[in-house]
């Protein structure tokens, strides 16, 4: 998968063994569904891993991985990773979808109005987090516009139920660094999503490779403090 063999064979070997052969056949570890490609996927996107991000994109989709999984999860992304960086990956997105002739045209997964999307993020929220939230978009001006923007926007859309939505979040926020305290408040909305925390470690080993350790450790010990 990766191109290094002519210039860097030992560090290509290593690589490639560990990634794609010890970590991605542990059957201990394995993942649900289509869970393995959206947790990578996420992941690469979170660490600003463009280049690994399009060569997964395609094996993903090569594999028989829903493309409108692949645009929600990139659209998604964009709360959390901010225009500036996913612009790229939208663009990079259709390149790809390009090369194995999907239409770049079929995604309207909107399900919320200007007059809705605040009650119904709301209600998202609520799903997730628990009742306390009815009110929580009260408390200031970035909380509303977490309300509807963030999940009145975009965690109301279909192509990606609140299980999907909450695990790739997760990866968003592991991925990056620095967002331990919203990591632990996610760990906790995707235990109630279903997502207990033995799987959320299955998770964290599963992407070990593209973010490494530091940031893979940190993610292992939100799980834990979401936990007690």
């Amino acid at each position: 998968m990766l191109n290094f063999e002519n210039t860097d064979q030992q560090y290509n070997t290593i690589i490639e063994q560990f990634a794609f052969d010890q970590v991605a056949n542990d059957p201990t570890i394995k993942l649900h569904g289509d869970d393995h490609y959206l947790v990578i996927l996420a992941t690469l996107i979170g660490c600003n891993g463009l280049t690994m991000y399009q060569t997964i994109l395609s094996k993903a989709l090569d594999d028989g991985f829903d493309p409108i999984k692949a645009k929600e999860m990139v659209y998604q992304a964009t709360d959390y990773l901010g225009m500036g960086r996913m612009i790229d990956f939208v663009g990079t997105t259709n390149t790809v979808f390009e090369t194995h002739h999907i239409s770049l045209k079929s995604y309207g997964q909107t399900t919320v109005d200007e007059n809705t999307r605040l009650q119904k993020g709301i209600d998202a929220q609520v799903t997730i987090f628990g009742q306390h939230m009815n009110t929580a978009w009260k408390a200031g001006t970035i909380n509303q516009w977490l309300a509807s923007n963030c999940f009145g926007d975009y965690y109301t859309r279909t192509g990606l139920d609140l299980r999907e939505r909450e695990l790739i979040t997760f990866c968003f926020l592991l991925a990056q660094g620095g967002c331990e305290s919203q990591l632990i408040s996610h760990a906790k909305g995707n235990m109630n999503m279903g997502n207990d925390a033995e799987y959320l470690r299955k998770v964290i080993l599963n992407v070990v490779p593209y973010i490494g350790y530091p940031r893979s450790l940190n993610a292992i010990n939100a799980v834990e403090q979401a936990s007690k």
